[in-house]
């Protein structure tokens, strides 16, 4: 049978295609039937359709990976976000809560969120048992006393189809209270599991006074020998001690560089930490992510039944008000001098390979799931925020349109999505 006397259930018709997976880049329709890709040609405008969606003029990806969420709604406190606001209604199909839930509160987890969400949401576990219960508030739930190894590794191993990683901190706030034996606990759990190792940086709590306290320059120097390839360091453009540049010197640390040359990976985890000045710094010395996650949290978005007052957002370290959400983080990355094919690798194959998923997304492929995102790249002149004061104009603005998950439509319509600012 011709493709031109195939019947679709949908047809997406006139974009521009960019699978950094299968190096595609260009005009390509799509044909999607039962909720798969049946077709990927250059033009099926002689195909029939139930459904057909123009898209000329749009760019059409794989369906993007967050692969830093907050999305444990209620049980994680204010830092938890409904899955399908962060995730399809943001034009993102998939998502990873990073430290949400625990060996204790997995079974939640999959049963209120990874069951019921439109969105796929997927986990890095958290080393601790009290998980991501707004930690940042209560550090000594968050010490050796509350890990333990071999509860956390049975319950990774028995729900692998959802757990893809372990989620800990290394910061100086409980580096002066427990050095780095939280890393060593954390590495043992992945040990165990086959699993990457996810390492937030960036000052959490405050520091013990009477503790042994590090700088953040013997910190991250301490840690990086700990990590092994596959392990994902986070927040390396933060404007919070401890990121990939020296207060010392002002230059990425030497050691960053080792850890890159032995195959671990940089994960954005843009949140409130991002800070224009240390990601031109870090890109200018050759540091790129592997993946971007937006790290969206009730603390640095505004929530639709927001309760949190000024007092208690303005006081929080994650605290944010510089708007943003994953094609932000996209656009600041492209501003900063990143081509657009390796930026939609950060959200699509890139994220794809550190989930070891990468044979059923975050690529455009006959057979597959139709998990697919449509963006806009707005031209013009745009303001783009940080949240140390800085501001910098753009001439282009990524926004999400729609994705399909499972060849199921969803209009991009998240409050989490930013307006353009016009400068």
């Amino acid at each position: 049978m011709s493709l031109s006397s195939t019947g679709f259930d949908t047809i997406l018709q006139g974009g521009t295609l960019i699978d950094p997976a299968t190096k595609r880049n260009g005009r390509f329709d799509i044909g999607i039937t039962d909720g798969k890709i049946i077709a990927i040609e250059p033009d099926l405008s002689a195909s029939e359709a139930k459904d057909r969606i123009d898209v000329t003029g749009k760019i059409v990806t794989a369906g993007m990976i967050d692969t830093h969420a907050h999305v444990y709604q209620y049980v994680t406190g204010k830092f938890g976000l409904n899955p399908d606001l962060v995730g399809v209604r943001s034009g993102v199909t998939t998502l990873v809560d990073q430290g949400g839930p625990s060996c204790m509160t997995l079974g939640g987890f999959r049963k209120f969120l990874a069951e019921t969400s439109k969105s796929r949401v997927l986990c890095y576990l958290s080393c601790y048992l009290v998980g991501g219960m707004e930690g940042h508030l209560y550090p000594e739930l968050h010490g050796p006393s509350g890990v333990n190894v071999e509860h956390t590794a049975r319950i990774a191993n028995a729900n692998k189809d959802i757990v893809k990683g372990i989620k800990a901190h290394a910061e100086i706030g409980g580096a002066s209270r427990w050095g780095l034996e939280i890393i060593r606990l954390g590495k043992e759990i992945a040990r165990k599991t086959d699993l990457p190792l996810y390492i937030h940086l960036g000052q959490m709590w405050p520091s013990l006074e009477e503790g042994d306290v590090p700088n953040a320059d013997e910190l991250i120097e301490a840690l990086v020998p700990l990590m092994d390839a596959g392990d994902v360091l986070s927040h390396p453009f933060t404007r919070h001690p401890g990121g990939f540049v020296s207060k010392e010197t002002g230059e990425v640390h030497p050691i960053v560089f080792e850890a890159i040359d032995r195959g671990v990976l940089v994960d954005v985890g843009h949140g409130s930490h991002f800070s224009f000045e240390m990601a031109k710094q870090v890109l200018d010395a050759g540091v790129r992510p592997f993946t971007l996650g937006a790290d969206l949290h009730g603390y640095n978005v505004t929530v639709p039944t927001d309760d949190l007052s000024l007092e208690e957002r303005s006081t929080n370290i994650f605290a944010g008000s510089a708007p943003f959400n994953l094609t932000i983080a996209m656009t600041e990355l492209i501003t900063l001098g990143m081509t657009l094919e390796d930026v939609v690798a950060t959200v699509t194959s890139n994220p794809a390979k550190l989930l070891h998923m990468e044979d059923e997304i975050g690529s455009l492929q006959t057979g597959r799931e139709a998990d697919i995102s449509v963006l806009e790249i707005m031209e013009g002149r745009f303001k783009l925020l940080d949240n140390s004061g800085v501001e910098v104009i753009t001439d282009k603005l990524v926004r999400p349109k729609f994705c399909l998950r499972g060849g199921e439509k969803f209009e991009a319509n998240s409050p989490f999505i930013p307006d353009p600012i016009y400068a």
